[in-house]
């Protein structure tokens, strides 16, 4: 948790942001129940080569008219990997997509087409389901339209020390509230896939960078609020509890998703880009 644990590990932040449904003016609490999607690539297969094969999966779920959004990115640190949320109130509802999907045979072939020609480009792909942590989470609702970064930090617990975690979220919950109160996180607890023993996601939304170096400058707020002796704390606990972190930043990819009308209305110019416009031939030299 970068930017929670100021010096310590700075904890990253939460993905409250998830796949909620906000409208321009209006926030909603981060789902439920979140689909998470890891798709790693092929060197050099990343950028417009992977926006071609997922603009299959776009086409076909705007074709059909689906009712289930989602949301692309893509990583600009550590391992070339893109990013799909899926966002549900329940795991009910996340069965009934799976089912209505199986039951559309038009949809399902498109989809397959899609998936067999983004194949290609992968290394390998998985997907984790996360459940939110509402109690753990802060300020966590979040106008998704106007956010166009996620910075997530990964952490993996040791069994038997979750208290341990709860502790150090919660006391710079504290610290937060006294010192930076217009900050939001949210947290998810995996619960089936990848690290779903002990694995916890915290996801910093940000309408731009320059709220990282904002965070910087923010931990020694951070470090007055909690104190000498809190922080020695929580660094006993971090020691005791954290057995594997990770943070990087992920950028949106509107070419790669699926926005509900709410966030199109909000920026039509990000969201829907234009396409680009092909490159004209070079005409002919006149004979001399």
């Amino acid at each position: 948790m970068k930017r929670i644990t100021g010096y310590l590990l700075l904890v990253g932040l939460v993905i409250s942001v998830g796949i909620s449904l906000v409208a321009q003016d209006q926030t909603t609490p981060p789902p439920k129940v979140l689909m998470i999607y890891r798709e790693f690539l092929k060197p050099g297969k990343s950028g417009s080569q992977h926006e071609k094969t997922e603009s299959a999966f776009v086409a076909a779920t705007t074709a059909a008219k689906w009712p289930e959004h989602y949301l692309a990115m893509d990583s600009m640190t550590g391992q070339p990997r893109s990013l799909f949320f899926f966002g549900y109130d329940s795991f009910a509802a996340l069965e009934k997509d799976t089912l209505d999907t199986q039951k559309n045979a038009a949809f399902s072939a498109a989809l397959d087409r899609a998936a067999a020609a983004d194949g290609e480009l992968l290394t390998s792909m998985e997907g984790t389901a996360f459940a939110y942590n509402e109690e753990l989470s802060f300020h966590a609702p979040v106008n998704i339209g106007e956010i166009r970064y996620f910075e997530i930090s990964r952490y993996r617990i040791r069994p038997g020390h979750g208290k341990d975690w709860d502790a150090i979220v919660k006391a710079y919950k504290d610290a937060y509230q006294k010192a930076v109160p217009d900050s939001h996180w949210a947290i998810y607890d995996a619960v089936y896939g990848h690290n779903s023993d002990g694995g916890h996601l915290v996801i910093f939304p940000m309408k731009s960078l320059s709220e990282v170096d904002k965070g910087f400058a923010d931990s020694k707020k951070i470090e007055g609020a909690i104190g000498e002796e809190g922080l020695k704390k929580v660094a006993d606990l971090e020691a005791a509890c954290i057995e594997e972190s990770e943070v990087n930043v992920f950028q949106f990819n509107p070419r790669e998703s699926y926005p509900p009308d709410n966030w199109v209305k909000s920026d039509p110019s990000f969201w829907k880009p234009k396409a680009a416009a092909p490159a004209k031939k070079a005409e002919p030299k006149p004979a001399q």
